[in-house]
């Protein structure tokens, strides 16, 4: 059988993000810009889409000075560097079972990363689910990180982040 291409429709599909901290959590959205999803066969056999990191938004900081602070500081070069790099990018690399490999570029830092996936198709309508665990140093956010700064205490940042990813594709 041959591949079955869907186009992700960006206005229906999103990320969910939550960093940690030692005294808590932040949580927001991130846009998925644009993406395909490539089915062979029923399975999941490759597929690419790209994040738009300067549509990041805090939602659990409600007053607006800190929350344009806090999008600020998330847009700097301590973590996504959103003017130079306005774009991340992820491209499927294998599939084995519901295990998804791929690559994740962030501030044009390309690194290996895996996660489990939920895909359902319903007539030409492909919904897909998956948590992506990122440790943030590898893309030179090492901002309050304890593995390069010492005696952070109650402000260390921890290493990972989690993105939940919810993307709707119809079929091109």
């Amino acid at each position: 059988m041959e591949n079955q291409k869907f186009e992700i429709v960006s206005t229906q599909s999103n990320i969910d993000w939550v960093g940690k901290k030692v005294t808590g959590a932040h949580n927001g959205t991130i846009d998925i810009k644009e993406g395909e999803i490539i089915l062979n066969d029923g399975k999941l056999v490759g597929g690419k889409f790209i994040v738009d990191t300067t549509s990041i938004k805090i939602l659990d900081v409600k007053d607006p000075a800190l929350n344009a602070q806090f999008w600020g500081h998330l847009a700097s070069d301590d973590f996504f560097s959103s003017e130079k790099y306005p774009e991340a990018f992820f491209e499927i690399i294998s599939v084995s079972g519901n295990r998804v490999y791929g690559d994740l570029t962030i501030k044009g830092i390309k690194h290996p990363i895996s996660f489990n996936a939920s895909i359902s198709v319903n007539g030409n309508v492909l919904h897909a689910t998956g948590t992506i665990i990122v440790d943030r140093t590898k893309y030179e956010m090492k901002f309050r990180s304890g593995n390069f700064f010492k005696d952070l205490g109650d402000t260390l940042i921890y290493n990972d982040f989690e993105l939940n990813v919810n993307i709707t594709a119809k079929a091109a």
